[in-house]
């Protein structure tokens, strides 16, 4: 809901005033049409599902330009162009070095999603953004029957529980000071108990869901941080890794501290079984690729 309006506007109105200019949509559901079926659907009945209900993940130009870009940082060639060539000629079989990463894409918007071998098994949102790791204002996962029983406790409408939802909730609502990480880390500083709490649930949120795809793909060689709070909180990224020396994840404090305002680097020890990378997001260059290969090819 937060979404759709202003892309559709856009849409139109190029339409309107460039009427012969191709337009080209890539959308962010595009790199998870590969999951299985177990990996989408939602245990809910047929009717529900016949309405398109299922789990879409979002974040997919992000996460796709994560799992080239890790499996080149990798030195997996195989896997890298696997993953140029993915929305032409998509997956097909894949029989080289395996790559599993656990791309956590940390920003206003924040997602996990699960990529073996370049292609996406799982994503932490589901049906809407709203699903998955709290938000900057958006709640993340919540059992479905809370909904109605806040609206008949509250008094509230349907709609006005979505705006509550989709604008007062996430790291604003569980800190009371702010959606922006940097305000809530302030507020930690000053002492403030609700905005350590927001981060801890972000945090828990994560490993939460790095875990789950950890076991759906038997293991990971990488691990990966990007976008605004995943290329830039130092702090952070260790609290997600604290505790997985028994999985082969070490941390360099050194490498990590530097791993800042846009630096791309491998904040993990040289004896870490798992490779711990930070990506500067590069969504741009994903669509701009994207778009230039199928104006070409039409």
């Amino acid at each position: 809901p937060a979404h759709n309006p202003a892309y559709a506007a856009g849409i139109r109105c190029f339409a309107e005033k460039l009427p012969t200019v191709p337009r080209v949509a890539l959308f962010e559901t595009a790199f998870y049409q590969w999951m299985i079926p177990a990996a989408y659907n939602y245990a809910i009945p047929q009717a529900w599902r016949d309405l398109g209900i299922r789990r879409y993940g979002f974040h997919g130009a992000s996460h796709k330009f994560v799992a080239e870009r890790s499996a080149e940082m990798l030195g997996n060639e195989a896997v890298a162009e696997r993953v140029r060539q993915l929305y032409v000629d998509g997956p097909g079989e894949y029989e080289g070095a395996p790559l599993r990463v656990l791309s956590c894409h940390l920003g206003g918007s924040s997602s996990v999603t699960g990529i073996k071998n370049g292609v996406a098994i799982g994503a932490s949102m589901g049906f809407s953004p709203q699903g998955g790791l709290p938000q900057n204002n958006r709640v993340g996962d919540l059992d479905s029957m809370a909904i109605p029983y806040v609206c008949k406790m509250l008094g509230l409408s349907v709609e006005e529980a979505e705006r509550q939802l989709n604008k007062e909730s996430g790291l604003l609502g569980l800190s009371g000071v702010s959606n922006d990480a940097r305000d809530i880390c302030e507020a930690i500083e000053a002492g403030n108990e609700n905005a350590q709490l927001a981060i801890d649930v972000l945090i828990d949120s994560i490993r939460h869901w790095a875990g789950s795809f950890f076991f759906k793909m038997g293991g990971a060689e990488a691990i990966v941080f990007t976008a605004g709070i995943g290329e830039n909180d130092a702090d952070l990224r260790a609290a997600v890794c604290a505790g997985l020396e028994g999985f082969g994840v070490q941390i360099d404090p050194e490498a990590n501290a530097k791993a800042i305002r846009g630096a791309e680097g491998v904040i993990s020890t040289p004896d870490s079984s798992i490779q711990v990378l930070v990506i500067p997001a590069n969504e741009e260059l994903v669509i701009a690729r994207e778009v230039f290969r199928k104006v070409k090819a039409s």
